[in-house]
């Protein structure tokens, strides 16, 4: 037996499975700030996109888009906006849309209450948001059940577990079992104590804007005057595809981005359903609508932060249901990133699926949604970690299953270790031909960090994985999301800063919270 295959000394020996599981697992510290590395793919040509841009301004000047905000409409108006009395059509020239979004920042961040957890948004940045706003949740044992108030707290208390979730997105689960006119009290504080990342506010009225804005400014320990200086809150603006903006949305943005606080205007377009069943003219008609709302953005408040939501897939056209994580959804992400980046305005889109249970559909739809976002340059991605059926759920395993999902994404983006050390020559002089690497100092030395180490992923041996019960991914899962939130620590707070936060969301619910017809 030559020296090279034999058994090595115990200085050097592959550590044992007991001394592995006593070490603590590596920091995942590294996946905090991702970029891209990659040149962007492009799905259709310069003269196509052009041809899209077009007819998104047509759209605008031609047919318009109801402003259904009368304040909103008086802003577009002086503006130099067509708004004919009695109507809330708007027809907007393309010169104002052009103008408008010169003032869109390609690059901002988005503060948290712990300045680590601050996220860089645009530019070549990739940043991870929580699951938001399904009306159920799952686990194995518990099944498909209402959202509810303790589900919502274990959610997030999970998102704060894993470093790759860089933000919760909204609610991981609606709690319906708290009521509609203080449940934002609530959900906001909960949000801001359990965890110190950064978070959203529904735009359902002014008065939940205002409260999600105090909420933010408090758990910052911050004066109005610095949050506006330094953007801590950031909402979802959903146009009510086709060509239609709602008061409550409208209102969200004027509170927002008077505020230099952070929107997100992503239409909701569906082939077939709310747009047109091509996937181009979905696009252009996603387009006309994430303009429209971008442009005013920038009424509001030249410089605004906000960024360009991408929503576009198709439906089942035999029940008409969503369809996610698609060749057609892929195709209008990456288009979106195209659209964006001629913009100059930071991508959203998301990691979604339409699988009702934690199965192989469930995985490969949110690997082509990932693919296609990463491909297509996305720098904020909503729903990445919890999503199942088309929204309409929220589970505790597939949150496992997409942290470790987007832990592989991250891996992907890590650079290749070129270096006279990552080259490894003294490696292959130690070896030589026909030994092994198992045993030399430079495997041992990367013995915890040389590769990736999956969540769920099962790399024993069929007889191996027999005798330890044939877990499936589902049931793996299951144990991880129970083990990390058992594990689970609130992370600091100032006493100073929790009691005025708690005396805040007393008060406002003595007062009776917000109205609920909006």
């Amino acid at each position: 037996m030559s020296e090279a295959s034999s058994p090595p000394p115990a200085s050097r020996r592959r550590p044992g499975r007991a001394e592995r599981a006593a070490r603590p697992a590596p920091s995942t510290a590294r996946y905090r700030q991702l970029q891209h590395r990659f040149p962007p793919t492009p799905v259709v040509s310069e003269d196509e996109l052009e041809a899209i841009h077009l007819t998104s301004l047509q759209i605008l000047e031609e047919m318009g888009m109801d402003f259904m905000h009368e304040g909103a409409r008086e802003i577009l108006r002086q503006a130099g906006a067509d708004v004919r009395p009695g109507s809330e059509r708007v027809r907007i020239p393309r010169e104002l849309i052009l103008q408008a979004i010169q003032t869109c920042p390609s690059e901002f961040t988005l503060h948290a209450r712990n300045p680590e957890r601050n996220i860089a948004i645009g530019g070549r940045n990739l940043a991870f948001a929580q699951v938001a706003s399904p009306p159920n949740c799952s686990d194995l044992q518990g099944g498909r059940r209402a959202g509810n108030q303790v589900d919502f707290r274990n959610m997030v208390k999970l998102a704060q577990r894993y470093d790759i979730v860089h933000c919760t997105g909204g609610y991981p689960v609606e709690p319906v079992d708290l009521h509609s006119s203080v449940r934002h009290l609530d959900c906001l504080s909960d949000i801001a104590k359990l965890t110190d990342k950064a978070f959203h506010a529904y735009s359902l009225g002014q008065a939940r804007n205002l409260d999600g804005l105090e909420i933010a400014r408090i758990a910052r320990g911050i004066s109005a005057e610095q949050m506006e200086r330094e953007p801590s809150l950031f909402t979802i603006i959903n146009s009510s595809s086709p060509l239609r903006l709602d008061t409550p949305m409208l209102q969200g943005i004027i509170e927002m981005s008077s505020r230099n606080q952070i929107v997100m205007l992503t239409p909701f377009t569906l082939a077939g359903a709310m747009a047109p069943v091509t996937i181009a003219g979905a696009l252009a008609q996603q387009n006309a609508e994430a303009l429209a709302g971008i442009a005013f953005t920038q009424l509001v408040r030249p410089g605004a932060p906000v960024v360009y939501g991408g929503f576009t897939s198709n439906v089942d056209m035999k029940t008409g249901a969503p369809a996610f994580g698609t060749p057609e959804y892929m195709k209008a992400v990456l288009a979106g990133g195209q659209l964006c980046r001629k913009y100059g305005i930071p991508y959203r889109t998301s990691n979604v699926n339409a699988a009702n249970t934690v199965d192989a559909q469930a995985a490969y739809e949110s690997v082509f949604s990932l693919w296609a976002l990463v491909q297509g340059g996305g720098n904020f991605i909503m729903h990445s970690a919890g999503w199942m059926e088309g929204g309409l759920t929220c589970s505790f395993e597939k949150f496992i299953l997409d942290c470790d999902l987007l832990q592989m994404v991250a891996e992907f983006l890590t650079p290749l270790d070129v270096s006279p050390a990552g080259l490894a020559m003294d490696a292959v002089r130690e070896v030589g031909p026909g030994g092994h690497y198992f045993g030399t100092a430079h495997t041992l030395e990367r013995f915890e960090t040389a590769f990736y180490s999956p969540i769920l992923s099962d790399w024993r041996n069929y007889e191996t994985w027999q005798e330890a019960g044939s877990p499936t991914a589902y049931q793996k899962a299951n144990a991880v999301w129970q083990r990390e939130l058992a594990a689970y620590e609130r992370p600091p707070m100032d006493p100073a800063i929790e009691e005025e936060l708690d005396a805040f969301v007393a008060r406002r619910k003595a007062e009776g919270g917000v109205a609920t017809d909006f």
